[in-house]
């Protein structure tokens, strides 16, 4: 029977557990990594149990709704560049429309984009549909909130689908084993069963801090320990998570640059192996992007698109230093539904991504506000 602490290399990927109903979850260590969140613990009716939190010094929860976001995002190079040159330059003239489109690619919108909204305005300036300043700015508030409607989509679960598999992948350091956790807290207050799997067998304390995040959300964690083969940890989560019923399954993976050819090609492995469950297997490739990257998150997920089919996005850190515009230029670009936004530290602060609160946050829909 496959141990969830076998630290040795599996013989081979499809040799499938002989009774994982049987395996039993993993020991969360004795003390969390450094980088784990802390706990305290909850009741909220589904069982009391340990909250995962992140830290006492962390900034506490955004408040809920539209406030919320205005409340993280509205120090983001878009916001302050943005709002700050309609209210110092009132006339509506070229020299207007540049700093707009210096604006926008300043905070990292693309040029793609900013060319198509800049040009849109002065054809619209033009045929004079604009009678000041704030009517110009609510129609590029419009034309915001356009370019990101398409992929205003939420991740919805299948329920059909037991389990329905979740693979995260990433560059190293974007959050994905954070954003797990916090996807296991959400999944767990709407009364849902699910396990991880602990498929980053590169990274030292990996493993550990997703059994910190499964023991402080009562979350099952398959694991293998460091340097086991990734795509078979998939494979035995996978069965142990149907011969339980689980209604989710989601499986970290290794950060690795879109540069690594080996990594790139081990993350497609752990996909073809999952595939061979059903074809349909993994429901949902979430690529987690880090809000402050810019432009480079093209790239990212250019090559990860290449290999796997991300069919969803995170885009994490969009709080403190992070200019916002990237998730304009990624919406353009490649299409793929924006799932969830990261404003904050705390689990609650992973929000469902929407179009009109976001660009809401950005740029309220009068100057005034």
């Amino acid at each position: 029977m496959v141990s969830w602490f076998r630290r040795n290399k599996p013989e081979a990927v499809a040799q499938a557990p002989s009774d994982p109903a049987q395996q039993q979850p993993a020991t969360p260590p004795s003390a969390a990594p450094l980088d784990a969140p802390a706990a305290t613990t909850r009741d909220d009716g589904w069982n009391s149990r340990p909250a995962v939190e992140s830290g006492d010094n962390a900034v506490p929860a955004a408040a809920p709704g539209k406030a919320g976001w205005r409340q993280r995002l509205s120090g983001s190079g878009i916001a302050r560049s943005l709002g700050g040159l309609f209210r110092r330059n009132p006339a509506l003239d070229d020299a207007l429309l540049d700093e707009i489109e210096t604006a926008l690619i300043t905070a990292d919108v693309g040029v793609a984009a900013t060319t198509a909204l800049v040009d849109d305005l002065r054809a619209r300036m033009r045929k004079r549909e604009f009678a000041d300043a704030t009517a110009m700015f609510r129609a590029l508030r419009g034309e915001l909130v356009a370019i990101l409607e398409p992929v205003s989509k939420p991740l919805l679960i299948d329920g059909s689908a037991r389990p329905f598999v979740i693979v995260t992948v990433g560059v190293n350091g974007v959050g994905k084993t954070t954003t797990i956790g916090k996807l296991a807290r959400k999944f767990r207050d709407e009364h849902r069963s699910l396990m991880l799997a602990a498929g980053d067998t590169f990274r030292a304390a990996a493993v550990a801090q997703l059994q910190a995040w499964g023991e402080r959300n009562d979350v099952q964690v398959v694991a293998q320990g460091q340097n086991a083969d990734a795509a078979a940890v998939a494979f035995d989560a996978y069965q142990a998570a149907q011969a339980r019923g689980a209604e989710i399954l989601i499986a970290d993976t290794a950060g690795r640059l879109h540069t690594q050819g080996g990594l790139m090609e081990e993350l497609a492995k752990i996909v073809r192996v999952l595939g061979k469950q059903s074809s349909a297997v993994p429901h949902e490739i979430l690529m987690v992007i880090d809000g402050t990257t810019g432009q480079n998150a093209i790239a990212q997920v250019r090559a990860f698109s290449a290999k796997v089919p991300v069919s969803g996005l995170v885009v994490t850190k969009l709080d403190g230093t992070a200019k916002g515009g990237v998730v304009f230029a990624l919406a353009r670009e490649f299409g793929i539904p924006i799932r969830y936004a990261g404003i904050g530290e705390r689990p609650e602060d992973l929000r469902v991504f929407d179009a009109e609160t976001f660009v809401d946050a950005l740029l309220p829909d009068s100057l005034q506000e």
